[in-house]
């Protein structure tokens, strides 16, 4: 599968995403400025909700230019973080429903967590710096512990994987 179909295929998921956190916005049926001000938490939680989507879509936008090839692992990790998506309409209804009750708001942070758990696994299956690996195998016989350094290193670059992605792609 070409990283264009799995990108095109991501941004329509996150895009009906959208869309449905969107319509749980009802309007009031009265037409005075007094009918809106209960709907405060429902909407703030739709802008809450609609900035984390977008920056999953942004950072999953860069994520991509980044790599050449799609594999079945790849496939099933963005599945994952597609999955957790998908939850943020529920979980933003839910907080905005109840006005930011803590059990709601609860789950809200548990689902944001758990798309953040996928995102990262998403970047290790897509970005596990393989050319940094290749380099450190033979490495490991001439110095095993420059080789152990090389792997730290991995780990560290990616501790903040997408700013690091946007420089290495746009400098």
């Amino acid at each position: 599968m070409s990283k264009a179909r799995l990108e095109a295929f991501s941004d329509g998921v996150i895009a009906i995403l959208i869309t449905i956190m969107v319509l749980e916005l009802h309007a009031p049926e009265h037409a005075t400025w007094a009918a809106l001000v209960p709907l405060w938490p429902v909407f703030l939680s739709y802008v809450l909700s609609f900035v984390f989507l977008g920056i999953y879509w942004n950072n999953h936008h860069h994520l991509l230019q980044a790599i050449k090839h799609v594999d079945g692992r790849v496939l099933w990790a963005n599945m994952h973080l597609l999955f957790w998506l998908s939850l943020i309409p529920f979980v933003t209804a839910w907080m905005g429903q109840n006005r930011f009750d803590a059990q709601p708001v609860a789950l809200y942070g548990v689902v944001l967590s758990l798309s953040g758990a996928a995102y990262f696994i998403l970047t290790r299956a897509l970005l596990a710096s393989p050319v940094i690996y290749l380099a450190a195998i033979p490495l490991s016989f001439v110095a095993s512990w420059m080789a152990c350094a090389l792997y730290v290193l991995v780990a560290i670059m990616w501790l903040v994987p997408d700013r690091r992605i946007e420089k290495t792609l746009f400098s």
